[in-house]
């Protein structure tokens, strides 16, 4: 009878210099996923944490719009150095290419770049590294699922159905890579008039349903608001430039909500 070959076990570490890794994904694109993670990053600065912000989209990198960052990391010859920003560690593949070069890559260079910015970035003494993911559910979800210790997703969808199914296939993704989804988020959930009524552009209630349905948390919703684009486009984050603002008050409680509840020993 012959032995079954064993397995190997694969150890997932840390990012160097990371105390907790987590993940901001949809395998949906055009959901505000980015714009996400930018603010819920600074909201946890806000609530006296060290963060980073690593922009994992190789194809369609954002984080340099959003921060407004043009200049290039330094480097010691084996480290890239982060660049600060709005008191946020960052790193994108847009600072080390031209705005309007298109990354015309196959898989294993977008392996080998996602383990520089996990391995070869001198990350320093950080709480919380926040991961922009790329949409899909491809060789970079699979990178990070496998060799990094990630200690948590959180989901972005709109409401519509649309979107919903490309969600409910990154759900299924992450259940079974073993990766704690920390819930959902609904947004652009609605819009509110002047009026004061709640417009349903995208729909209504789809992504309660969905975590309803795969027994997972919502977090909360995050309505549409003109300034929250306006602001991003502008390289400078509602949370961080209007840090007083409705959404951005939302963005702080699910920050705070988020720490508390799944990270107790911050």
């Amino acid at each position: 009878m012959l032995n079954k070959p064993r397995q190997k076990n694969f150890v997932k570490n840390p990012i160097i210099g990371t105390k907790y890794t987590i993940a901001v994904s949809s395998a949906k694109g055009g959901v505000g996923k980015s714009t996400f993670a930018s603010n819920f990053a600074l909201a946890l600065k806000n609530l006296g944490c060290k963060v980073g912000l690593l922009d994992a989209d190789i194809y369609g990198p954002s984080l340099p719009k959003l921060f407004n960052i043009k200049e290039k990391p330094e480097s010691d010859g084996q480290f890239l150095k982060p660049i600060m920003k709005y008191g946020i560690q960052c790193m994108s593949i847009g600072f080390l290419t031209d705005e309007k070069t298109p990354m015309i890559w196959r898989g294993p260079m977008v392996t080998s770049a996602i383990k520089t910015f996990t391995q070869k970035v001198a990350w320093k003494d950080l709480d919380f590294i926040v991961i922009d993911m790329p949409p899909g559910t491809g060789d970079t979800q699979l990178t990070f699922s496998q060799e990094v210790k990630m200690d948590g997703v959180i989901i972005i969808s709109t409401p519509q159905e649309l979107a919903l199914q490309d969600v409910q296939r990154g759900i299924k993704m992450f259940d079974k890579l073993g990766i704690k989804i920390i819930g959902l988020i609904d947004n652009m959930s609605f819009f509110k008039g002047d009026d004061g009524k709640k417009y349903s552009i995208f729909g209504e209630g789809g992504v309660k349903k969905t975590a309803e349905e795969f027994g997972k948390d919502l977090l909360g919703q995050i309505p549409i608001n003109p300034e929250i684009g306006k602001q991003g486009d502008e390289g400078t984050p509602i949370v961080e430039s209007l840090p007083d603002h409705d959404i951005s008050k939302i963005y702080l409680d699910l920050a705070n909500k988020v720490k508390k509840t799944y990270f107790e020993d911050q």
